[in-house]
């Protein structure tokens, strides 16, 4: 029910995900956070990382969370959204990145 915050880095380098409903349907909202806090910038850097270790990411949600999938097997279809969040517009989006069946 929490995230546990005493494992996040300065670097804020990791993914944050939640399951979040809309009407009828549930979804996967992750969070990562492109700007990073040393202020000193490089959100290109981290954008382009978070961009290819994502897939790898969403592939240890789902192998690590096996038994809750076979219990809700209808969540393997649940879209999933990220939020990149950056103060910097070119790197600020909210994307589909699929369906959690896509990280088998």
């Amino acid at each position: 029910l929490e995230y546990a915050t005493d494992k996040i880095t300065s670097m804020r380098d990791e993914v944050l995900a939640e399951w979040r409903a809309q009407g009828d349907s549930q979804f996967l909202f992750g969070y990562v956070f492109v700007d990073g806090e040393t202020g000193q910038g490089m959100p290109s850097i981290r954008n382009r990382i978070f961009r290819n270790e994502l897939p790898l990411a969403l592939e240890a949600i789902r192998y690590g969370d096996d038994p809750f999938f076979e219990e809700h097997p209808e969540l393997n279809d649940a879209q999933i959204w990220i939020y990149f969040d950056s103060k910097i517009p070119h790197y600020n989006s909210f994307e589909n990145w699929g369906t959690l069946k896509d990280y088998e």
